[in-house]
């Protein structure tokens, strides 16, 4: 990972509201090394990276670098700052986060994915930019040679070890399907009956199903970021997906206020105590997951890599769904030897 020539000043943070602290300003700040966190509580790959950046506060904080996560929400409703406090809870986020609603700082930084993470040297420089999982080795190696700079030479912990074995330096892993997008400004549908914007639609699910898109049965309403089920209540409908992975999760919401019981299947299944995901229930042979609140529900947690059919089941009007997104695991064969 090489660092950047002292060419860009970081610019300031003017964000909507902040968490676990008061606002913080970069130029306040010069004098010491600052770590900026986009992310979004409903990406799976900013999930995926937070521990790094959780141990990487409680290692350096003390040492006088700073964290700032900057939540840059992909989805209308992570706007809003009581579903963010709730995401910085859950996962037991200590450092100061700011909300960036209109994506002014993701533009002032030229950020195009989540999560990306930019060090700032300590005179104010952007030295260094990653983007995505990965490479978080590297990225430490980077973080303790800024701190080499601002005179902290003494000291410096060991890295983090690896969460996963994707994360291992060298690593080969499976391609894992990409994220499947449901509302119609993005999505995928493979229903024949194709998209109706912002009306409602009675799909018919025919069986035929081509990977990386998904398909709809029931009474639906296509909307910009999602699609709404409307059938009535006790009547069904199902989402379902043929994705390639080791792990499944989805992106839901529920207008009405209360929880809504969803049901997951694989491959015309149930799940078990050994595939299922962590929201995912198992109730007198059904695995099902309650949505109450808007965020990324975990499904499926599978022990290798395989292609499989998912199915999730709805029967009560108002859950929305926006995304279902994949995880990979490594090539054993191909996994580095030390």
């Amino acid at each position: 990972m090489e660092p950047r020539p002292k060419h860009i000043r970081a610019p300031e943070l003017f964000g909507d509201f902040w968490f676990n602290s008061d606002p913080v300003s970069v130029r306040a700040h010069e004098g010491t090394v600052l770590l900026i966190d986009f992310w979004d509580y409903t990406s799976i790959h900013s999930i995926r990276t937070l521990p790094y950046v959780r141990d990487w506060f409680r290692k350096y904080d003390p040492l006088g670098m700073k964290i700032i996560g900057v939540h840059t929400p992909e989805f209308k409703f992570a706007r809003n700052p009581e579903h963010v406090q709730k995401a910085i809870k859950r996962f037991g986020i200590g450092y100061p986060v700011v909300t960036d609603n209109d994506g002014i700082m993701w533009n002032a930084y030229g950020v195009r994915a989540w999560p990306t993470k930019f060090l700032i040297d300590k005179d104010g420089f952007i030295r260094y930019e990653h983007q995505g999982e990965g490479s978080y080795e590297q990225f430490e190696r980077a973080l303790q040679s800024l701190l080499a700079e601002a005179g902290v030479r003494n000291g410096l912990p060991d890295l983090t070890l690896p969460v996963r074995e994707t994360d291992e330096p060298g690593a080969v892993s499976f391609r894992a399907t990409s994220d499947v997008y449901l509302g119609y400004l993005r999505g995928t549908i493979g229903n024949l009956e194709g998209y109706g914007a912002e009306s409602t639609v009675e799909y018919v699910d025919h069986g035929l199903h081509l990977p990386g898109r998904f398909y709809a049965h029931g009474k639906w309403i296509m909307e910009r970021e999602s699609i709404r089920f409307c059938g009535s209540e006790g009547e069904e409908g199902y989402l379902s997906v043929t994705y390639q992975g080791i792990e499944a999760n989805v992106v839901l919401e529920v207008a009405s206020g209360r929880a809504a019981e969803v049901i997951v299947e694989q491959d015309d299944l149930p799940l078990n105590a050994e595939n299922r995901g962590e929201d995912v229930q198992l109730v007198g042979g059904r695995s099902v997951i309650d949505v109450d609140t808007p965020r990324m529900y975990s499904l499926v947690k599978n022990k290798e890599f395989g292609e499989h059919d998912l199915r999730i089941r709805f029967n009560t009007p108002g859950v929305s769904a926006y995304s279902f997104s994949f995880a990979t695991s490594v090539i054993s064969d191909l996994v580095p030897r030390s």
